[in-house]
């Protein structure tokens, strides 16, 4: 079941909650706005690699967005003159939409998902400013308070890496 979730000042439901109240219209099934992604996620500027979350089944899967932009601070250094996002960046971009689908279960709000791991990681394209990179992450298994997800970051239908990620829950 996907989840339909409005965006909007007014958020006296818990995010990954069905219904609105506020008056405004749904974005969609399932999608969640920058404000309702921050009162999941714990990270901020400059490290939250999350803009959007287009697809949202909790506890199973999520889509989100990173769009790429050339005022990212990474990119004063990695390289001057030919922008690139670095790889482990993408990986992190990656674990946070994983974390988005995780924490959204009931059960598992207020808690922390942190990275453990990443197995069979391949980069396939370079990510550049002006890309917009879309980050799908299937949780494949969770035992306990760890479980691991199955990643992928394409840009515009292009696959520009996949990685099996591992995770644990712990309190916050």
């Amino acid at each position: 079941m996907v989840t339909s979730l409005t965006s909007g000042e007014n958020h006296s439901r818990r995010p990954g909650e069905a219904g609105g109240g506020d008056g405004r219209p749904a974005e969609g099934p399932g999608t969640l706005a920058i404000e309702e992604i921050l009162q999941i996620l714990p990270h901020r500027y400059p490290f939250l690699l999350v803009d959007r979350i287009l697809e949202l089944e909790p506890g199973r899967r999520a889509v989100g967005i990173k769009c790429v932009s050339a005022n990212e601070p990474f990119f004063q250094g990695h390289f001057p003159g030919r922008p690139i996002m670095p790889g482990v960046l993408i990986l992190e971009a990656m674990a946070q939409v994983g974390a988005v689908a995780v924490l959204s279960v009931p059960e598992n709000r207020g808690k922390l998902a942190l990275f453990a791991g990443a197995d069979r990681v391949r980069w396939r394209r370079p990510v550049v400013p002006g890309d917009r990179l879309q980050l799908e992450v299937e949780i494949i298994a969770v035992r306990g308070p760890v479980g691991k997800g199955s990643a992928r970051a394409t840009v515009e239908g292009e696959l520009a890496a996949e990685a099996e990620l591992s995770f644990a829950l712990r309190p916050a």
